[in-house]
């Protein structure tokens, strides 16, 4: 929860940052060694010998966190508590924010293709369907996760923990100054550039991706336990928008009678 809560707040302070970016004064930069091919504010490439703002980019009355150099992608130099007290830190955070940036995206699309498909691949299979009369699917907030098969449960778990164990044993084993969080070498179709740059560019639409998804996971759960209604029944445009479509023109027909 910690680290959905710190992906919460980053993503609030990437949004502000592109705001009150320009509100820093130039004097308050000083010149920083970097890497090469590091990014300041997530968006803006940045070589060796650039400028790092001495104040924060998403909070500048505040001084930017000394371990938030911009060497990893998303990094809005967002760190107001202090959590991450050496670069060793920051880090495994960011690890944990990619791993669980990975499940939500995951969620965000598994969530409502389920309550598309459950029932009829249930009836399909003469099983019982696991939504619940509101066509919500189970979750801490709906209930209902007994209803989902132990063996189920025990493939989802063990899964998880072999690739998790292969990725801290691959993160032990490579070199610390090549090594990028959560790279767990698996690119079966070749998508991941070659070049540097583009790598990093990669890197950044995944961890906004993955934070925008750990936002949507949440949204879904609380908005189908304050509504009791299933979040394809209540947004049909997005997940039946022909038949939405179909359902608003008949009844403007039908008015216009």
């Amino acid at each position: 929860m910690t680290y959905f809560i710190l992906s919460l707040l980053a993503l609030s302070a990437e949004l502000q940052c592109h705001v009150n970016a320009f509100s820093v004064s130039p004097s308050n930069t000083r010149t920083f060694q970097l890497t090469a091919a590091t990014i300041d504010d997530g968006d803006t490439w940045q070589g060796e010998g650039e400028k790092l703002p001495v104040y924060s980019k998403s909070i500048p009355f505040l001084r930017r966190p000394k371990h938030l150099d911009g060497s990893l992608a998303g990094d809005v130099s967002f760190d107001p508590l202090g959590f991450a007290t050496s670069k060793e830190q920051l880090i495994e955070y960011r690890e944990a924010e990619i791993k669980h940036s990975r499940l939500a995206m995951l969620a965000a699309v598994g969530w409502p293709i389920s309550e598309l498909l459950d029932r009829s691949i249930a009836f399909k299979f003469d099983l019982e369907p696991i939504l619940d009369v509101n066509n919500r699917v189970p979750s801490l907030f709906n209930g209902g996760l007994e209803k989902v098969s132990p063996v189920w449960w025990g493939f989802c778990f063990g899964l998880a923990a072999s690739i998790d164990l292969y990725g801290v044993q691959r993160a032990r084993t490579l070199d610390p100054s090549t090594y990028s969080p959560g790279d767990l070498n698996f690119d079966p179709m070749g998508l991941y550039p070659k070049d540097q740059k583009g790598r990093r560019q990669m890197q950044l639409a995944e961890i906004k991706h993955g934070r925008l998804a750990m936002l949507a996971v949440t949204a879904f759960a609380v908005q189908e336990y304050v509504s009791s209604i299933g979040i394809i029944d209540e947004t049909p445009i997005f997940f039946r928008p022909f038949s939405t479509v179909e359902s608003v023109l008949e009844t403007i027909a039908n008015s216009s009678v």
